[in-house]
């Protein structure tokens, strides 16, 4: 069985975890009676991903919650609702009826209301996506707080949500992979627990009995680069430079063979711009690698453009050329993935009978997608029909300023080509990137 396969064998089937490691057993009990850190306010717990550091840290908090107070609100928080419901409720939920908790869900209003005995408490679940979620902590009460991803999150929301968590006793759980090694939970959090009374631990895959070498060494081969360094060996690393270190001559070709057109799947995506370059990318996909065969490219301020005496094109002169790339009989039609932003090309489009895909414009996963494919030999790009992408993808460098902040963004320059193969390779299911 291949570790793809045993990945996605494990999520089809109810998770059976060993003994927990030693460190996960210092996350289920820093906070007991018998602990030498009790008096600790809170806990991070920092590292690779699949480290046990979630499952560890949530049951942590419940267990905290329901032995020191009944009665009482806590604040437990994801990027979004659905990244928590997925990543923590999904395996916490039966964890917990498993031992004698009753648990019932109200989706509507993002409540868990937990069980056991006389004890009853509510753990509100909030999504800490952008500057505006502080809002939706206002007002609130609580008696703790759990954090996940909390990396991911904005420092308003983060701030807020702590300050909501000022019950007698509180105590606070904060769980991250590494990101810039001056973001602002790093400079303010980590580099700051012992003035805030924070225990800190370190977690690596090795730190999750559950793992077996087979799928250690499948997440291993995910990621590349900076990325490796986060998720894989979870330091706090820039992401300075080239983007796309690993694309390579290696990831060209100059001749489709013919059985890839006659069973891949062909499909079109796009990079929509009116001032800024639009580029179109014809993609034949074989089940296993990816191949860019085609380029369109317009540039309103190019010389070509110029000359041609209409350098901003419209909607409608857009996809009178898509007509002419895809091509007019019955086997060239295909779908077509765009930059969702684009709308009023997307109904264009749509008005003319074509099937169209609004991308996903994830970014920073999206680039990791695309450099594992990069890394692994299954996305391929014709050097000799797409020269304007191979050359984006040799300047396609991180904003220096940017990570000056401890964020992580592409230079929005010569990023057009780029950009659409990120759209194509983000529609790809998990699987095939080993996600």
């Amino acid at each position: 069985m291949t570790w793809r396969k045993a990945i996605r064998k494990k999520r089809r089937t109810i998770f059976k975890f060993k003994p927990f490691s030693r460190k996960q057993r210092m996350v289920l009990n820093w906070w007991t009676d018998t602990s030498p850190v009790k008096d600790m306010v809170g806990i991070i717990a920092d590292g690779a991903i699949r480290s046990g550091k979630t499952v560890s840290m949530s049951l942590s908090f419940v267990f905290w919650a329901m032995s020191a107070f009944s009665g009482q609100t806590f604040i437990m928080a994801g990027k979004t609702v659905g990244s928590f419901r997925r990543n923590v409720l999904d395996t916490l939920l039966p964890m917990l009826r498993s031992r004698g908790y009753t648990v019932d869900e109200y989706r509507s209003d993002n409540l868990m209301v937990v069980s056991r005995g006389k004890v009853t408490n509510y753990f509100y679940i909030f999504g800490g996506k952008d500057e505006g979620s502080q809002d939706l902590v206002q007002g609130l009460t609580a008696a703790g707080g759990f954090f996940d991803e909390v990396a991911l999150m904005p420092e308003s929301f983060v701030n807020q949500a702590v300050a909501r968590c000022s019950a007698t006793g509180r105590k606070l759980w904060f769980n991250c992979n590494p990101g810039s090694p001056i973001h602002w939970f790093k400079l303010n959090w980590i580099d700051k627990r012992q003035q805030k009374k924070l225990l800190y631990l370190h977690f690596e895959m090795d730190d999750n009995l559950s793992l077996s070498e087979e799928i250690k060494a499948g997440y291993r081969s995910m990621y590349v680069g900076v990325f490796y360094l986060r998720f894989i060996k979870g330091l706090w690393r820039a992401a300075e430079g080239l983007i796309y270190t690993m694309f390579t001559r290696q990831n060209m070709y100059t001749h489709l063979a013919d059985v890839i057109r006659h069973t891949a799947v062909k499909s079109i995506t796009v990079d929509y711009g009116t001032t800024n370059p639009c580029v179109f990318y014809e993609v034949w996909d074989d089940g296993q690698t990816l191949w860019v065969e085609k380029e369109y490219r317009w540039d309103s301020r190019s010389e070509e453009a110029m000359r041609a005496g209409h350098p901003q094109k419209t909607d409608k002169q857009y996809a009178d050329d898509m007509a002419e790339f895809m091509g007019t009989a019955p086997e060239d039609q295909c779908m077509i993935i765009v930059d969702p932003s684009a709308a009023s090309f997307i109904q264009e489009l749509r008005s003319r009978g074509w099937v169209v895909k609004e991308a996903d414009n994830e970014v920073l996963d999206g680039i990791r997608k695309v450099s594992t494919l990069l890394e692994t030999g299954r996305l391929m790009i014709n050097k000799n029909n797409c020269p304007g992408l191979v050359s984006e993808m040799y300047s396609y460098v991180w904003d220096d300023k940017a990570v000056e902040h401890g964020e992580d963004k592409p230079v929005k320059q010569q990023d057009h080509g780029p950009d659409a193969i990120r759209y194509r390779v983000n529609a790809l299911p998990g699987w095939r990137i080993g996600a």
